[in-house]
């Protein structure tokens, strides 16, 4: 099981899954940004400093709830990746997508 805390400040939503983000915790996480989103923060930044581990059902997470943030007229930023996660983002190329910011502050800076 994941744990996932979710703050808001300034308009920007900060996501922290923390543990494993499988195929059983995708779900959370996709109900949880869609949540954060439909509740009228289209700023998100999803801080993965805490997160374990990453699979495709969890890229996929991440990739749903960057679309729908796009869709409401936001976008979806990832913060502090382990090397782990990182490394999946580089080997599925999704770090062109899914570019790292080194700090959840900065995120959303020019």
């Amino acid at each position: 099981m994941i744990e996932i805390d979710v703050s808001t400040e300034n308009g920007i939503a900060v996501v922290v899954p923390r543990g494993r983000l499988n195929m059983v915790a995708a779900r959370q996480l996709r109900e949880t940004l869609t949540g954060v989103v439909g509740g009228g923060t289209n700023r998100v930044v999803v801080d993965l400093a805490e997160t374990t581990f990453l699979d495709s059902s969890g890229l996929g997470a991440l990739i749903s709830g960057l679309k729908t943030a796009r869709q409401a007229g936001g976008d979806l930023r990832i913060a502090r990746p382990t090397p782990g996660v990182q490394a999946v983002f580089e080997l599925t190329n999704m770090d062109k997508v899914l570019r790292a910011r080194a700090d959840v502050e900065s995120a959303f800076d020019a």
